[in-house]
């Protein structure tokens, strides 16, 4: 996985559970039901694109056409499956957690997605903030700064009052992210 961009990285390493989940069905087809609830639940948060790609790879097809009309996170997913298949090697390692850095990029594509009319970015967003509220603490402070920066806010002072270096840090690389995508 060393070679991929990072951004692909950091998704597939998220979704690792799921790709190694769909790579097994495939290799043992008594497994397979156990996928189900799983692309259910995939379903009904809004990746039926994801689910019907799985559910071709399930049924066998293997082309890389598979990739085609898929979003960035998508196809990342997609593509680790097909690889994985090929070569369990470069199966995610399930051990590995997420790298908290990469946590800018994908907010900040999120936010990006949402504010371009990606109702399934706008409805993630709602509801990570709803978490991040609930948790407290600097978690609440950094749901209300993904608000904010939502609503169009762009001053760091504002965006990173009260918060510690930490989450001011996530703050400032999403608004650094954020203008990279704005002006790609």
């Amino acid at each position: 996985m060393a070679t991929l961009p990072e951004r692909a990285q950091q998704i597939i390493q998220s979704h690792a559970q799921l790709i190694h989940a769909v790579v097994h069905a495939c290799q043992n087809r008594d497994s397979a039901s156990e996928l189900e609830p799983l692309l259910e639940v995939a379903t009904a948060n809004g990746w039926a694109d994801l689910v019907a790609a799985i559910r071709r790879i399930l049924g066998g097809d293997r082309n890389s056409n598979l990739l085609n009309d898929l979003d960035e996170e998508d196809h990342a997913i997609i593509e680790a499956i097909l690889r994985g298949l090929q070569d369990p090697s470069t199966l995610p390692d399930l051990s590995r957690s997420t790298d908290p850095g990469m946590a800018a990029p994908g907010l900040a594509y999120m936010i990006h997605s949402a504010s371009t009319g990606d109702t399934t970015a706008l409805q993630m967003l709602g509801a990570m903030a709803e978490q991040m509220n609930q948790a407290g603490g600097q978690m609440t402070r950094l749901g209300a700064a993904i608000s904010r920066i939502m609503q169009g806010e762009t001053d760091p002072d504002r965006l990173c009052e009260g918060m510690d270096a930490r989450g001011e840090k996530l703050v400032l690389d999403i608004v650094a992210e954020l203008n990279r995508l704005r002006t790609h």
